[in-house]
C-alpha cells in the first residue's frame, strides 16, 4: 500500500491529477467524491489509499463534439420523471455510445503514466465522482457506479469509460430531474484509488443519522468490503458513541462478507458459524475510529458520513462527504444545554422564510428567539431550568400540541439534560408531577362588558388607517426609524392587558365548559359546538364573505366564463367592459380592501398576497359559484348559531336535572357568554399584525424600485435576502456586495427542503413526541382532536391552497393551514392537518363552522391518499381509511 502522501506528480497533468494536488478549490476539476479525498489527503494522521482522479476535462473531451450523444441529451432534456419508459430507453442508449467511445491518446498518456508510479498486479477501486454529488446541498450518494479490485490498465481503462456511462443511470437522471439540475452541466470525474483490502470495513457518522445528535457518533460496522453492507446483504453492527464512552452496541450476526479476488473483481463467501456473532471491531478500535471521525469533522467545519476499511489494523479512509439531512441547529452564544421549541408548529407555518420575513417576525416579538435551517424557534432553556416555568410550559403547550408536550417531559424526565436551578430543587418534586393533569387558570375568567371587543377593533383599525396616511411621507432612512417606532407600539398593543384578557378569557371558558360537561355529563368537547357562529370572528368572516361576492357575480355567465380563463395578474382591470362588471369589479375590491393584506404564510412579510396575486382567489370563487346556492354565507352562518344555542338549551336542561343543578346551570351559561361574547377576538390580534406587515412591505417595496433603478438590485424581490438592518443599510448607503444576495438564494432553496422538528436541543437532537392513546380502531392514524364530530368522505390532498379544487363534502387533507387557508372551509366537511393544536387558526374556525377536525397528524399527506374515502373522527382524535 503507498499512502497518498507519498505520491507526488512531477508536474500538473490537465487529465490525471493526483490526490496531494487536489482540494476544495479543485470540485469543478475533479467532482464532489475527488475533492473530499484531496482535502483528506492533507490532514495529518488520516490514512488515505493512493490514488488520482481523471478530470472533468477528460470527460469534456470525448463528449463534447458527439453528435450521437449530443441529440440523446436534447431528448432527455425534456422529460418528467414520470416518462420511466423514455428515461430508461435513452439513457441506456446514451450509456452504451460513451464506453463505445475511444479514449483519447492524451488522455490514455497521462493515466499510463501516473499507474507507472504503481506496481503493474497493484489493484484498484474505480470510482465515480460527479460535480452534482457530495454537495452540501444534496448528497447524490450512490448515483453513478463503483468497480472494485481492478487489475492492469486496459481493464483500468475500460471501466474509466464505465465510470463515465454511469452518469446516465436511470436512478442518476432521475434524481437529476427531481432536483433541477441539468444533465449537460453535471461532469464527471473518475477516482482511481489503490485497493485495500480489508479485515472490516464500514459507514461512520459523526452526528447520529437518527436523532440527528451531534455529540453521538454512529459507526456501522461487517467483516470485508463494505459493499456486502451498502448493498443491502448483510446487517452491520451498530455502535454509538459519545465524548469517548460507547454508549450503545448492537451486535449483527454476519452470514456473509465480500472480499476481492487475487486475479481481479469480488466474490461473496460465508462467514464461519462462529464468527457471524463476534463484535467487527474491538471497544479499543470502536474508540480509535471515533478519535478519527471528530478530526475529519473538524477540517471540514461540519458533520461527515465517512467511508472506512480496517487493514493490517489500520484505518483507512477512502470517502467523506457532508451529511445533508440534518436540520441546522439554532446557535447559542455559550456552550450551555439548550432546549428549542419550533414557532412554526404555533403560527401554523412551517415553510422556510426568507430573511426579510425572519427579521420582521424577530422585530415584533418578544420572545427569547433563534433562526435554524430558515425557521424561527424560541430557546425554553430558562423555562425548563424552574419548576413553575416547567409546569407553565407544559401545560400551555400540551393543551396546544400534546406532541410537543410529550418532547419536552422526555427532556425532563433524562434529568440531566436541563438542569434545576438550585435554589429551586427543593420545592420541584420529581419530573414525573409535569405530567399530573394539567392546572388551568380559570381565575384570569373575567365578566368583562361585552362591547370592550367591538372598542378593541375600532382602535385597532383606527390606528391601521392612521398608519397608512402616515407612512406615505417617509421615506430612506426616515421610513426605516417609523417602522421601527411603529412596532414598539406593535408590541405594546400585542401585550395588552384587555386584549389578551379577552383572548384568555375565551379560551378559559371552552376550557372550563369542557372539562365540566364532560365531568357533570360524560359528554366529550362541548365548547366546539357552542363555538359555532360566535360573532366578531374576522378569519371566520373572511370565508363567508367570499360566499357573498360569489354571489354578485353567480348572474352573469360571460364573467363566469371569463374568469375560468383568468390567469394574468391583471385580469381585474378587464372586466368592467362585461355586462356587470362594475358592480363585481367593486365587490371584489370592496373584499381584498379587507382581506387583501392576507396569504398563505402569512407571517412571512415576503409572501405574495392576496392584493398583490389577486388571481389566487379565482378559484375559490369559480368553486363557491359551483357549489352553493345564493346566500349561502349568510344561510351558514345562521345554521350554525342555532345549531349553538339548540346545544345550550339542551346543556342546560339536562345540567338542572343533576344535584345542586340549577347552581351548575348557572356557572354553565356564565361560560357559554363567555364562550359566545370573547371567542371570535381571538382570530383579531393577528388581523392586526398581519395588515400593518402589508403597509410596511409596500412601504419597503417603493423603496427597492429605486434601489433597481439604481442598478443597486436585479429585481425587487431581491429585498427578501435581506435582513431589515441589512436593508436599511443599502438604502442609505446604496452600496451591496451582490454575492449576499446570491448566496442567500441558494440557502433558501436548501432550507425550503428541510422539514423543522418540532423540538430540538443545541446538540442538534431531535426529540419525536408521540400521541399516547388506547382502545383505537386497528390502522387508525392519530391526532390531535380539535372539532368534535364524525364524518366520512373523500380525502382531498391538497398542500397548495391555488391548486385546490374541492367539491362540497370533501375532506381537507393538507401540512398546515393558517387564516388564509378559511375561504376554503366554507365547501369541505371535515379537516385534517400534520401541524396544529387546540388553538391554532385552522382549530378555531373547524369548531366555528361545525367541522369535524383532527390535527397534527404526523405525514397525513403521505398516508392519506387523494382521492381516498376517510372517517375522521373529530371527537377522539382519529382517522380510519375506508
Amino acid at each position: 500500500m503507498i499512502p497518498e502522501n507519498k505520491l507526488r506528480a512531477e508536474n500538473i497533468n490537465t487529465y490525471a491529477i493526483g490526490f496531494q494536488e487536489i482540494d476544495r478549490s479543485k470540485f469543478m476539476d475533479v467532482g464532489g467524491k475527488g475533492a473530499n479525498l484531496g482535502e483528506l489527503s492533507k490532514i495529518a494522521g488520516i490514512q488515505v489509499p493512493g490514488g488520482f482522479c481523471v478530470s472533468t476535462e477528460a470527460y469534456k473531451k470525448i463528449t463534447e463534439n458527439n453528435q450521437e450523444l449530443n441529440t440523446l441529451l436534447d431528448k432527455l432534456t425534456h422529460l418528467k420523471t414520470e416518462d420511466r419508459q423514455n428515461i430508461s430507453e435513452i439513457s441506456a442508449k446514451i450509456r452504451m455510445s460513451i464506453e463505445n467511445m475511444s479514449i483519447a491518446e492524451d488522455i490514455t498518456a497521462e493515466i499510463t503514466g501516473y499507474l507507472a508510479k504503481f506496481h503493474k498486479n497493484d489493484a484498484f477501486a474505480v470510482r465515480s465522482s460527479a460535480t452534482a454529488e457530495d454537495l452540501p446541498t444534496a448528497s447524490f450518494a450512490g448515483q453513478q457506479d463503483t468497480y472494485l479490485n481492478i487489475i492492469g490498465k486496459n481493464a483500468i481503462l475500460k471501466h474509466i469509460s464505465k465510470c463515465w456511462a454511469s452518469l446516465f443511470t436511470d436512478r442518476a437522471v432521475i434524481y437529476r430531474i427531481q432536483n433541477s439540475f441539468d444533465h449537460r452541466k453535471v461532469q464527471l470525474s473518475v477516482v482511481v484509488q489503490q485497493m485495500v483490502f480489508p479485515q472490516a470495513a464500514g459507514i461512520l457518522f459523526t452526528a447520529d443519522p437518527v436523532t440527528s445528535n451531534r455529540k453521538v457518533l454512529s459507526i456501522d460496522a461487517s467483516f470485508g468490503l463494505g459493499e456486502a453492507m451498502v448493498s443491502g446483504l448483510v446487517n452491520a453492527d451498530l455502535y454509538k458513541v459519545c465524548n469517548g464512552n460507547i454508549i450503545d452496541k448492537k451486535i449483527s450476526a454476519k452470514k456473509l462478507a465480500i472480499y476481492a479476488l487475487k486475479d481481479g473483481g469480488t466474490k461473496e463467501q460465508e462467514i464461519e458459524s462462529g464468527q457471524q456473532n463476534k463484535q467487527t471491531l474491538t471497544d479499543e478500535q470502536i474508540l480509535q475510529l471515533e478519535h478519527i471521525g471528530r478530526k475529519i469533522e473538524e477540517h471540514f467545519g461540519r458533520p461527515q458520513d465517512i467511508e472506512w476499511c480496517l487493514a493490517e489494523n489500520l484505518f483507512y479512509i477512502v470517502q467523506s462527504r457532508p451529511i445533508t439531512t440534518l436540520y441546522p441547529v439554532p446557535e447559542a452564544n455559550d456552550e450551555e444545554n439548550h432546549v428549542y421549541v419550533s414557532v412554526g408548529h404555533q403560527q401554523m407555518m412551517t415553510d422556510a422564510m426568507k430573511p426579510l420575513g425572519l427579521s420582521f417576525f424577530l422585530l415584533t416579538t418578544a420572545a427569547h428567539m433563534r433562526t435554524a435551517g430558515g425557521r424561527l424557534f424560541v430557546d425554553v432553556t430558562q423555562m425548563l431550568a424552574s419548576p413553575a416555568g416547567r409546569n407553565t410550559l407544559i401545560n400551555v403547550l400540551g393543551k396546544s400540541d400534546p406532541i410537543i408536550k410529550d418532547a419536552l417531559t422526555t427532556i425532563i424526565e433524562r434529568g440531566d439534560f436541563i438542569k434545576l436551578l438550585e435554589d429551586e430543587k427543593q420545592e420541584s418534586g420529581p419530573a414525573k408531577n409535569t405530567k399530573s393533569v394539567p392546572h388551568r387558570d380559570f381565575q384570569a375568567l373575567k365578566d368583562y362588558n361585552p362591547t370592550i371587543v367591538s372598542d378593541l377593533i375600532r382602535s385597532s383599525q383606527t390606528w391601521i388607517e392612521s398608519l397608512k396616511q402616515n407612512i406615505q411621507l417617509k421615506s430612506g432612512s426616515d421610513l426605516f426609524d417609523f417602522i421601527l417606532e411603529d412596532i414598539q407600539q406593535l408590541k405594546k398593543t400585542s401585550a395588552d392587558s384587555e386584549s389578551f384578557g379577552v383572548v384568555m378569557t375565551g379560551m378559559n371558558a371552552s376550557s372550563w365548559i369542557n372539562e365540566k360537561m364532560n365531568e357533570w355529563l360524560g359528554e366529550k368537547n362541548a365548547a366546539d359546538m357552542l363555538a359555532q357562529s360566535v360573532p366578531n370572528n374576522i378569519t371566520s368572516e373572511m370565508g363567508l364573505e367570499l360566499l357573498d361576492v360569489a354571489d354578485v357575480i353567480r348572474p352573469y355567465p360571460a364573467v363566469i366564463k371569463y374568469l375560468q380563463q383568468a390567469k394574468y395578474d391583471n385580469f381585474l382591470d378587464r372586466l368592467i367592459q362585461f355586462d356587470g362588471g362594475q358592480e363585481i369589479r367593486g365587490a371584489i375590491d370592496t373584499y381584498l380592501n379587507k382581506y387583501g393584506m392576507r396569504c398563505a404564510g402569512e407571517i412571512d412579510i415576503t409572501k405574495t398576497r392576496w392584493s398583490e396575486k389577486p388571481a389566487i382567489l379565482v378559484p375559490l370563487i369559480l368553486s363557491n359559484i359551483r357549489n352553493f346556492e345564493p346566500n349561502a354565507g349568510k344561510q351558514k352562518f345562521e345554521r350554525g348559531r342555532q345549531e349553538a344555542l339548540n346545544k345550550e338549551q339542551e346543556l342546560l336542561d339536562r345540567l338542572k336535572q343533576l344535584p345542586d343543578g340549577e347552581q351548575k346551570a348557572r356557572d354553565t351559561k356564565r361560560m357559554i357568554d363567555l364562550i359566545r361574547n370573547f371567542a371570535g377576538y381571538r382570530e383579531y390580534p393577528k388581523y392586526g399584525i398581519i395588515s400593518r406587515y402589508f403597509v410596511y412591505k409596500q412601504a419597503l417595496l417603493k423603496e427597492a424600485e429605486h434601489l433597481v433603478k439604481a442598478n443597486i438590485i436585479h429585481e425587487k424581490e431581491d429585498i427578501y435576502y435581506l435582513t431589515f438592518e441589512d436593508l436599511r443599510e443599502v438604502v442609505s448607503t446604496h452600496k451591496l456586495d451582490y454575492q449576499i444576495i446570491s448566496k442567500r438564494k441558494e440557502e433558501y432553496k436548501l432550507y425550503e427542503k428541510l422539514t423543522p422538528p418540532r423540538v430540538i436541543t443545541s446538540d442538534g437532537e431531535i426529540i419525536t413526541g408521540r400521541y399516547k392513546r388506547e382502545n383505537l380502531p386497528a390502522g387508525a392514524i392519530i391526532g390531535l382532536p380539535v372539532s368534535s364530530g364524525v364524518i366520512e368522505g373523500r380525502g382531498r390532498v391538497i398542500v397548495n391552497m391555488e391548486d385546490a379544487n374541492l367539491e362540497e363534502g370533501d375532506i381537507l387533507v393538507t401540512s398546515f393551514t393558517d387564516p388564509s387557508w378559511t375561504p376554503l372551509f366554507v365547501s369541505i366537511k371535515g379537516l385534517v392537518t400534520e401541524v396544529g393544536g387546540l388553538m391554532t387558526h385552522g382549530a378555531v374556525i373547524a369548531r366555528e363552522y361545525g367541522l369535524p377536525a383532527v390535527v397534527g397528524v404526523e405525514n397525513a399527506t403521505k398516508l392519506i391518499k387523494d382521492g381516498q374515502r376517510i372517517r375522521v373522527n373529530g371527537t377522539d382524535g382519529y382517522i380510519e381509511i375506508l
